[in-house]
């Protein structure tokens, strides 16, 4: 599933990569070269592979998770030093503990290691260091040096990426699927040197400590992945089958480099144990899988230790949240009520404890208690994107559509481009009503931010049609003419990997 992605985005694996040479176009200091790839088709470049992995069952289209994850990639992006391009953070359902970056400044976060890391200092650690590996241009590099040496995957890729870019072939997931299977060799042929990795480790440590992140935390989770890719050994598969002899070189290095810091306290978030309980039961896609991660709750729920007593209740409170979760993906609405008492009973403040009765709610047909709730969440937290598309999904099932639309409009203002979920749910709700034209133009919009170019085009063509108004005429076609533009502009872009 996703690992097609995971061939596809020339994995800078956090540890136990093999020792290749240095790219020859991959220099360990300084800018990139103007032979390098240009960072604006680096981004071209990055968009094209993230329309397609979008479309992938295993990419998490989670609010939450979203906004957790590219919280943390911008503090820590905001301290890279010399800065560091725009960094778009996502969540990918695998077990296996990795984490890659992209052309770009996309960097994907598997469920695995979400799941493996200990505390929020060590998933920073992870993140700080693909991060650095994108501000560094370590990617560009080394795919600049494969297009030199004659490599045939990137232009194979390429051309997979202008597939998707023909109109019809932007909504085709076998169009996406071709791209991962083209782009299989590259993975096999990228590596990073002993110094690119280095850089990307002090890199990231600075990141880390400057962003108020315990620095101590990535070389924790380096004996962590070591540990991993020695239980690992010998049994294939992934990138854990063998240890590579860098890191700990490299953990040791972390390590010196901590013992010269001032003693200091580091005050993790609440919401990390939530985003790792949630991650467990995502990637739980089998029962076998689902049973074993609520055993792993279970035993999370007695948790006791050293910390502090408010960060136990925490931990505890997430678990039992967790667990909520199973029981509801199992359909057992009892099970699921009785573990979400256990977590409000432990603490009283959490949106996610908020999120999860309002779905328990959903899942038991009663849209308009769900709808009572959803209203309340969201004056309480009125950042959270989940609470405003919970609102809009019962407005819907109550057959309120006109205060769906209302209200959806609302929201498309307020978040123009952060969750383009409100522009699907509008345009359907209004198709509903019989408001054909604004119906496709904001499905046009829903398309053109996920990166659905051709898709897009249609939807505007349709609502050219459908409109009587010539001056409504007249904006769409203004609106097509630059997305032709566009589409145009991509491919010129993408024929120069070919």
């Amino acid at each position: 599933m996703f690992a097609k992605l995971q061939a596809l985005v020339l994995i800078s694996s956090l540890v136990v990569s093999p020792v290749w040479a240095q790219p020859a176009g991959a220099p360990t200091l300084g800018a990139a070269s103007a032979a390098d790839l240009s960072p604006a088709l680096e981004r071209k470049l990055g968009e094209a592979i993230m329309e397609q992995g979008r479309r992938d069952p295993d990419y998490i289209n989670d609010p939450d998770i979203e906004q957790y994850l590219n919280k943390m990639a911008r503090k820590l992006a905001a301290n890279a030093p010399g800065g560091a391009p725009d960094i778009t953070a996502f969540g990918v359902r695998d077990p296996v503990i990795n984490a890659f970056a992209m052309p770009g400044g996309f960097v994907g976060i598997y469920t695995g290691l979400i799941v493996a890391t200990g505390d929020e200092s060590e998933l920073a650690g992870v993140l700080a260091h693909e991060i650095a590996h994108v501000a560094q241009r370590h990617i560009a590099r080394g795919l600049t040096q494969q297009q030199q040496s004659g490599t045939i995957a990137l232009a194979s890729l390429a051309a997979a990426l202008l597939a998707a870019l023909i109109p019809g072939g932007g909504a085709n997931l076998a169009v996406g699927l071709a791209a991962f299977g083209q782009a299989a060799a590259i993975e096999q042929q990228l590596g990073f040197s002993r110094d690119a990795e280095q850089e990307a480790d002090r890199m990231g440590f600075e990141m880390l400590r400057k962003a108020g992140y315990d620095p101590n935390g990535m070389a924790v989770m380096f004996g962590r992945l070591m540990n991993a890719a020695s239980l690992n050994e010998g049994r294939g598969g992934g990138v854990y089958a063998s240890t590579h002899p860098l890191s700990i070189q490299r953990m040791t290095d972390m390590q010196n480099r901590i013992t010269q810091l001032p003693l200091a306290r580091y005050q993790a978030s609440d919401e990390f144990w939530f985003v790792r309980a949630k991650s467990r039961v995502l990637q739980a896609t089998d029962s076998k899988a689902l049973r074993l991660a609520v055993e792993q709750l279970q035993e999370e729920t007695r948790q006791t230790g050293a910390e502090r007593s408010a960060q136990i209740a925490v931990r505890r409170a997430a678990a039992w949240y967790g667990l909520s979760l199973a029981a509801l993906t199992s359909k057992d609405i009892r099970t699921a009520t009785s573990a979400l008492s256990q977590a409000q009973a432990t603490i009283a403040n959490s949106p996610y404890l908020d999120l999860q009765r309002i779905e328990i709610e959903f899942a038991s047909k009663n849209p308009s208690a769900a709808l009572g709730m959803s209203q309340s969440a969201l004056k309480r937290w009125p950042d959270r994107r989940s609470f405003a598309l919970c609102v809009a999904q019962a407005l819907q099932l109550l057959g309120k559509d006109r205060e769906a639309v209302a209200f959806l409009k609302e929201q498309v203002k307020r978040w123009p481009t952060e969750q383009p979920g409100f522009f699907q749910m509008l345009a359907t709700t209004q198709d509903k009503l019989g408001d054909q034209v604004d119906a496709r133009q904001n499905m046009a919009t829903y398309y053109l931010l996920v990166g659905a170019l051709p898709a897009a085009a249609t939807q505007l063509q349709q609502a050219r049609t459908l409109s009587k108004d010539f001056y409504m005429q007249s904006q769409i076609d203004v609106e097509l003419n630059q997305l032709t533009k566009k589409i145009a502009e991509n491919r010129r872009l993408l024929e120069k990997l070919k």
